[in-house]
């Protein structure tokens, strides 16, 4: 299936006004998992039902393949949506849930059948087709919601939190099942979340939102490494964030001499005795150990160096629970290379409190 590309220019929403969405422009390539990231509030569902035609935009458009929809009604776009509460009929089968558009659309009832069986295959819910829902488990529900949508062939399918209902351990499975299911259909899958794990885990693409506007786009790899704004570092995963007096601009990506921020992830920083010679030609900074938390997989360090906020290394656990030799009190080292540092303008949106 082509197409699938949609353009959003200048796209404005208030309501009661406050302003929801504040005139982004946003460019999603057809065929690509593409994220809707930020917190509850930034605008991210907003901006999901103004695609789909459920809300009605103030002002700007939104180009479907080239073709503003922006007046069009839900049911006139080839747009389908799937929301995190199911939605399904009760006294219908699974089956029938998943024939239901294709009824409203009139399709014949031999190509329904043949319609309804690829859908079901596709999401793995083909043994359970007699069943009504409420003898399915969550995901099994979810998965039935996937197949009515995707039955209808939309060109692009849109999701807004489909998997925040389900427990840990089935959304990580759901997550690496949408994604095989969006490479194998091609169609453009636009993702609603506030998880950034799910982001960085599903997608080609990912637009960080805060209080209505994009902060930053970009492939996962390169907004985790390289965010554009504190607030893009705060959010997207941990961060330590220190504020900072820029001397040298050229030096510090442009970043204003008033409004700027030293940025390091836990992981780039490795910690070391204070007695331990420090390789040439990386940054080293002394401090005295407040905590050691252990994590399973890792085990963090938080060690006073004099700033308003601890700094935080985090170390994984190669060598087991024992991996960290130090214990609150010592004085030790942290050290990292050059290119763990990035110093950034400060958001204009409220930095998140690292958690």
């Amino acid at each position: 299936m082509t197409g699938g590309a949609i353009q959003l220019h200048r796209l404005a929403k208030t309501f009661d006004g406050v302003p929801a969405v504040t005139g982004i422009d946003l460019e999603i390539p057809g065929g690509q998992f593409y994220s809707l990231l930020g917190p509850s509030g930034c605008g991210k569902t907003t901006t999901l039902r103004m695609i789909a035609g459920f809300e009605k935009p103030d002002s700007g458009r939104i180009e479907l393949d080239g073709r503003d929809v922006a007046g069009d009604p839900p049911h006139k776009r080839p747009v389908n949506t799937v929301f995190q509460t199911y939605a399904l009929f009760p006294f219908m089968t699974v089956a029938e849930n998943v024939a239901f558009g294709l009824k409203y659309q009139k399709v014949p009832r031999e190509e329904t059948r043949k319609r309804v069986g690829e859908a079901l295959e596709l999401v793995h819910m083909s043994p359970y087709a007699k069943r009504r829902p409420a003898h399915l488990s969550g995901g099994q529900q979810q998965r039935v919601a996937l197949a009515r949508a995707l039955v209808l062939r939309p060109r692009v399918l849109l999701l807004d939190e489909p998997l925040g209902a389900l427990d840990a351990k089935l959304r990580k499975q759901l997550q690496i099942e949408l994604r095989s299911m969006q490479r194998e259909i091609g169609i453009t899958f636009v993702y609603v979340t506030h998880d950034q794990e799910e982001a960085l885990t599903m997608s080609d693409q990912i637009a960080v939102m805060a209080e209505g506007r994009i902060e930053q786009v970009g492939p996962p790899q390169e907004v985790y490494s390289a965010p554009a704004t504190t607030f893009v570092a705060g959010f997207l995963g941990a961060a330590n964030i220190f504020d900072a007096g820029v001397l040298d601009v050229t030096a510090a990506n442009g970043a204003p001499a008033d409004g700027a921020a030293v940025v390091i992830r836990p992981e780039r920083i490795a910690i070391q005795a204070v007695d331990d010679p420090v390789d040439p030609g990386v940054n080293a900074i002394r401090g005295i150990v407040k905590h050691v938390v252990y994590l399973g997989n890792c085990t963090q360090v938080h060690v006073d160096v004099g700033a308003q906020s601890d700094l935080v290394v985090e170390v994984p656990n190669l060598s087991g629970p024992q991996s960290v030799p130090h214990d609150p009190g010592d004085t030790v080292t942290c050290v990292c290379t050059h290119d763990a540092v990035r110093v950034l303008g400060v958001s204009a949106a409220l930095t998140p409190v690292p958690g």
